[in-house]
């Protein structure tokens, strides 16, 4: 399975935000449309991903308040990304070890898409539940020659 799986069945919404737009603005967004992360673009050019965690530490470093901080000083400026076509068991192995919730879908400079954690593991558990409903029905539609054959040999 790759990410080009979960883009086609999530749909295609994306919100971004600017790197000079105020941090306040960005919370707002995330709030209003519940979600948990923004891509920070710029020029047309990903920049930066600003997410809960992000939002969070600036929050504790100006004591408690969001004040006039820019997206910039808060985003992550290196985020971790993928393709379209990277592979689920990839993009898993990627966010593990980086604890990413969220990545943005890069083909070329051209952003697709944002996968979360919550993707990933909905389409592993999905694709495990129509892998077990399969064998399950092979199970039960199992040729009765192979039986009669299976019983004569035991």
């Amino acid at each position: 399975m790759k990410v080009l799986d979960i883009l086609r069945v999530k749909g295609n919404t994306l919100y971004t935000v600017q790197p000079d737009e105020p941090l306040a603005a960005a919370v707002q967004i995330m709030a209003e449309k519940d979600i948990g992360s923004l891509v920070v673009m710029e020029h047309g050019d990903l920049v930066g991903m600003l997410t809960f965690r992000e939002v969070i530490v600036c929050i504790v470093k100006n004591g408690g308040a969001i004040g006039s901080t820019l997206v910039r000083t808060a985003m992550d400026d290196h985020p971790l990304t993928c393709t379209s076509e990277t592979e689920l068991d990839e993009v898993r192995r990627m966010m593990l070890e980086r604890h990413a919730r969220y990545m943005p879908v890069m083909n070329q400079k051209v952003l697709m898409g944002v996968i979360s954690l919550y993707d990933v593991a909905k389409a592993v558990v999905d694709s495990q539940n129509f892998e077990n409903q399969m064998l399950k029905a092979y199970i039960r539609d199992w040729p009765a020659e192979e039986e009669a054959r299976d019983a004569k040999g035991a």
